[in-house]
């Protein structure tokens, strides 16, 4: 008997595999020649290995009566490969699920109903053609943003990188910089091939061809020599953070719009997107993107403001440590970051509570916020300790935040998590701008504790990205619609 339900379950295991390999190309096609992101139930598949697509269908179980099985998702993945699109997020698991469960096929065939669901995209997204990108500095996050664009780099690529800007280097610099991209101690290998020209000062990268600039200051920048033309500039120096600073970016030929990616001062405004993007009009010329963590508690702040409301609150953020502090005891101009950071919980300040209220104006001057620096590379915690108008309980703020997840225009920002033993190396990698730890939620009556998660480097790249397709035109939409 146990033979029998080995052999079972090895051909149940094997048919798993199968279809999950038949899908790796498609959903890899679909992501560079049409910019459009394949996901199961919230859970991206772009850049996902077989195993990751097993491991995602067999999440619906969680939240739906019955399973879905990769033999019942396949077909609808095949139809949308055969379908004209344009770029939005698909959520092949919701869409399969209800045609086949909850009665929404209504006699249609799959490409009928592909057809009704995906309305949507033959009625608006007006396309401008490529955006011509530069990355001013070439730290963290401007790797990651390389990693991101390159991946979508296709015939029909909304976002085009063509340039990154550094300061003069020594001999052998473009190959530490192409290494660098290469690999990462963090977040693994590049996925695809890396090789430089030397002669033309140039990074090519899964068809990618990027010309590194040296230069000191954006005025010493002719970017039309280089036949890039009303580029968007994305700034992640950290060096200039108001208008006079940024705007000599706007001094330099080829230059159009300027996104910083770090919260801005004056009157710039500070984008979290899934929040505030709307702010953003065609004429605007500077934005920024808001911190890491401000993009990872404003959703879910939004969120639980719209469904309970907010008094006031405050928000510990424990964060993982960054370049800006020293690896050992050295001097720094800021209070405690010149000791080191591997060996020591740092206390320090964040403005990411009061930088809320940018992008959710009516939770101006509720919130407080600090921070500890913490000895991980990478994924931090924001805590919310919040007095809601409305008293509740534990499983109710659960459900309500794990609907949010999956049925909501914050869908694509907010991710949750039922498990009780995630820890933060788990989230590496995470495409959110935060996932809520509902093993963790503490709730009596109208006072809440949430515990947020969030990859502080790459899910805030990914939300830069959204705000970078908002100005250039680039409507993407998440299907089917909540």
């Amino acid at each position: 008997m146990s033979s029998h339900n080995e052999e079972i379950y090895q051909k149940s295991w094997q048919e798993r595999q199968d279809f999950a390999e038949k899908m790796l190309p498609i959903i890899g096609q679909l992501y560079r020649n049409y910019g459009v992101e394949i996901s199961v139930y919230g859970r991206p598949l772009v850049n996902a290995s077989a195993i990751d697509i097993i491991k995602a269908h067999k999440s619906v179980a969680i939240h739906e009566a019955t399973k879905l099985r990769l033999r019942e998702s396949f077909p609808f993945l095949k139809a949308l490969s055969e379908m004209p699109l344009k770029p939005c997020n698909i959520d092949i698991g919701k869409l399969a699920y209800r045609y086949l469960f909850h009665g929404e096929a209504n006699g249609l065939s799959i490409e009928e109903y592909l057809d009704k669901e995906l309305t949507p995209l033959k009625e608006e997204l007006s396309q401008n053609g490529p955006q011509d990108v530069v990355l001013y500095g070439f730290g963290r996050i401007g790797r990651l943003l390389a990693r991101l664009l390159i991946e979508q780099t296709g015939p029909l690529a909304n976002l085009r990188l063509r340039a990154i800007v550094i300061r003069p280097g020594k001999d052998g610099d473009l190959e530490k910089r192409a290494s660098l991209l290469r690999r990462d101690s963090i977040h693994g290998a590049f996925n695809g091939s890396i090789s430089i020209d030397e002669e033309m000062g140039v990074i090519k990268a899964n068809g990618a061809y990027i010309k590194v600039i040296y230069a000191k200051s954006p005025a010493e920048i002719d970017y039309t020599e280089y036949g890039i033309n009303d580029a968007l500039v994305v700034d992640n120096t950290g060096i200039w953070t108001d208008e006079a600073g940024l705007g000599q970016h706007l001094e330099s030929k080829g230059v159009k719009k300027v996104l910083l990616t770090a919260p801005a001062k004056g009157d710039i405004k500070n984008i979290v997107y899934g929040v505030n993007e709307d702010m953003i009009l065609e004429e605007d010329q500077i934005v920024s993107a808001a911190s890491c963590t401000t993009n990872a508690i404003t959703p879910v702040l939004k969120a639980v403001n719209d469904q309970f409301g907010i008094r006031n609150g405050h928000v510990e953020t424990v964060h993982s440590y960054t370049n800006d502090q020293n690896l050992i005891d050295n001097y720094h101009k800021s209070e405690r970051r010149g000791r080191s950071a591997p060996l020591n919980m740092v206390i320090t300040s964040t403005g990411a509570a009061k930088a809320v209220a940018k992008a959710l104006p009516e939770l101006k001057g509720l919130l407080t916020g600090n921070a500890i620096r913490v000895p991980t590379p990478n994924v931090s915690m924001a805590i919310m300790n919040l007095n809601l108008k409305k008293a509740t309980d534990r499983d109710t703020l659960n459900d309500y935040l794990r609907s949010v997840s999956l049925d909501s225009p914050l869908r694509q920002q907010v991710d949750y998590t039922a498990s009780t033993e995630i820890v933060s190396s788990d989230l590496v990698g995470s495409r959110f701008a935060g996932v809520v730890d509902s093993q963790a939620t503490i709730v009596d009556e109208d006072r809440a504790v949430l515990y947020v998660w969030y990859d502080n480097e790459f899910g805030y790249s990914c939300q830069v990205v959204k705000v970078m397709n908002k100005m250039a035109g680039v409507k993407v939409l998440s299907l089917p619609k909540a």
